[in-house]
């Protein structure tokens, strides 16, 4: 039996697209004892998600590419791209400048002394044996 883990390429015996395994569900009493997987495929920009019997799905075939040619990845543009560079940015800080840093300085209000044991019982009156 072929293991299958979150992240792997996977379609239907049947046929149909290729799914991304989102989630293995096994057993409560037994992690061996897969229950069920959950695959997840976009159909347009309609994002889907279904869980099907870990016996209905096998992984999905490799892509064949020409033994002199890179993949071709797709270069970030627009919006997107300004996104991903402010982010990359402020994930980068360097170890430097954090510790550098100033700290806020949180000012806490001082507790009133508690007072003593004689003047407290010096304060209260005392009715019929119980303080008031």
């Amino acid at each position: 039996m072929t293991i299958i883990k979150s992240g792997d390429l996977v379609v239907l015996k049947s046929g149909g697209p290729t799914m991304t395994v989102d989630t293995v569900n096994t057993d409560i009493f037994d992690d061996n004892k897969i229950t069920g997987i959950l695959c997840v495929w976009f159909v347009g920009d309609k994002l889907e998600r279904v869980r099907f019997d870990h016996r209905a799905i096998e992984p999905a075939p490799l892509q064949k590419t020409s033994a002199g040619k890179e993949p071709c990845l797709e270069e970030a543009t627009g919006e997107y791209k300004v996104v991903l560079d402010e982010m990359a940015a402020a994930m980068n800080i360097p170890a430097d400048a954090q510790n550098n840093a100033p700290k806020p300085v949180v000012k806490r209000p001082k507790r009133a002394a508690a007072p003593k044991h004689k003047a407290l019982a010096a304060a209260t009156p005392i009715v019929n044996g119980v303080a008031s």
